[in-house]
């Protein structure tokens, strides 16, 4: 190749590579505007704390071990009856000073400070609080404030680019940015509740980010940053986010009324695995199952039973049990509902009026005779439930697994010692005598439920029969 032609072809292909370098640029997110006109409208919260009162980081006892909700607190916890300083972020929602946080930046605080980003302070009236979605809402008396934009609810999709303003570490006005992970995790809390469907994202997160807003590329707030896996305590790529959805809802409540009250439908429900699919007639696993209907709640009002499988609910597909208590949380307590479930095999519509939880509310379900051979089809050697165990689970029938044969059908599906058989199939058990019935009357080579109660707690499990 002649020298012209060699210097034709290295400007041929650096102009290739420029072009290409302004393409890959050109598709990247710009995120100048967005932190320009926005940041100004995110707020550092300042806390001050009687840690003789509530000792160590708030809300930390309401969460697993390894989530953290990124709350900072300045230097060593100081002795009894001292003050503790946090902090924490926040955004403003109103003009007239409507602030959005999380619920455990101010949870037990003595004093709440609001710095503006121009550097104003103000003390700051907690409006209300919701431990059950960790958000409050706090006010200022302050005017003309810059505010932010709620996005729309459900429009953020899975690999959306996000960003995060706040001030971790005590370092204001930080931004970072990543991509949407995954939509509706559950992160069930140590009492075992489970209302926010959380945005999970990997933007880096860090103690002192708490409260602060999640913006998509149009600048609007579709999340509010709470919590993230971590075993050092900062961030490895796992963050959760309130999703804009609830934040409406709560906020929305808190402002008008100072508390909240979220649906409720008075179930204990379970996943449902490929055996308990194939035992209720699904030709998948999908939907939640009722392991047991609280007395008197909208539930049992409405006619649902143990055993039903809930597939959609107000026309929202129930794809697992940790789904239902997101829908069901959002819906307005007296608003009439239709739950499709699969009950003996067939799908059933049944009309349900929802009922009300508040944030005060608790709800929980408890979620000797003579033996049977263990020659027995399921291969479970059981007696009759002691009264005074039936008393203490709040059960009114059931026979005790005394013992399971290894490799029986009881041992392969995972009956357990000590487990309380209450319903077989569709047919409830009463006494001994009523298990050995039905366990003589079971189907070669199908499959069937078996419901028990395990230290308590109601469970269902499915039964393979051999032929």
């Amino acid at each position: 190749m002649n020298p012209v032609n060699r210097m034709l072809t290295s400007v041929a292909v650096a102009c290739v590579l420029l072009a290409y370098s302004a393409l890959s640029a050109a598709s990247l997110p710009e995120f100048r505007e967005i932190v320009k006109k926005n940041s100004p409208a995110v707020v550092k919260i300042i806390v001050e704390q009687d840690t003789s009162v509530a000792p160590g980081h708030p809300g930390t006892d309401e969460i697993p071990e390894y989530l953290r909700r990124f709350f900072e607190f300045r230097g060593a916890p100081p002795p009894q009856h001292h003050e503790q300083m946090g902090m924490g972020s926040g955004f403003v929602i109103s003009e007239d000073g409507y602030i959005v946080t999380n619920n455990h930046v101010v949870e037990g605080a003595s004093s709440v400070l609001v710095r503006l980003s121009d550097r104003r302070e103000f003390d700051a009236e907690v409006i209300g609080t919701d431990p059950r979605s960790d958000l409050a809402l706090l006010r200022i008396e302050a005017s003309d404030l810059p505010v932010l934009k709620l996005g729309k609810d459900g429009e953020l999709e899975v690999g959306e680019w996000v960003l995060a303003i706040g001030s971790p570490f005590g370092l204001d006005y930080s931004v970072t940015a990543g991509i949407v992970s995954a939509k509706g995790r559950s992160l069930p809390t140590e009492r075992n509740e489970n209302y926010v469907p959380f945005i999970q994202t990997d933007v880096a997160i860090n103690p002192g980010n708490s409260g602060g807003p999640l913006f998509n590329l149009d600048g609007e707030v579709v999340g509010v940053n709470s919590q993230i896996f971590t075993r050092s305590g900062g961030s490895i790529g796992l963050s959760f986010a309130i999703p804009v959805s609830v934040v409406r809802n709560v906020v929305e409540q808190l402002k008008a009324d100072g508390r909240v009250t979220r649906g409720w439908l008075g179930v204990t429900i379970q996943d449902v695995d490929k055996n308990l699919a194939e035992s209720f007639g699904l030709d998948r696993p999908r939907g939640a199952l009722v392991v047991e209907v609280a007395p008197g709640g909208p539930a049992d009002d409405a006619g649902l039973q143990s055993g039903d499988i809930i597939l959609s609910f107000d026309g929202t597909e129930i794809p697992t049990s940790a789904q239902l208590p997101h829908v069901v949380g959002l819906e307005t307590p007296g608003t009439e509902v239709v739950v499709e479930v699969m009950r003996d095999r067939k799908r059933k519509e049944i009309d349900v009026e929802v009922g009300g939880l508040g944030a005060e509310d608790g709800f929980s379900l408890t979620a000797s005779g003579t033996a049977t051979g263990q020659g027995g089809r399921l291969g479970a050697l059981v007696e009759e439930a002691p009264a005074e165990l039936l008393e203490r689970w709040g059960i009114n029938g059931g026979v005790l697994v005394r013992e399971v044969a290894p490799d029986s059908v009881a041992a392969e599906a995972g009956v357990l010692p000590g487990d309380v058989i209450t319903l077989i199939g569709s047919t409830p058990i009463k006494s001994v005598a009523s298990y050995a019935d039905v366990e003589a009357g079971l189907p070669a080579g199908g499959s069937v439920p078996l419901r028990l109660i395990r230290r308590g707690s109601p469970l269902f499990i499915g039964l393979k029969l051999g032929d």
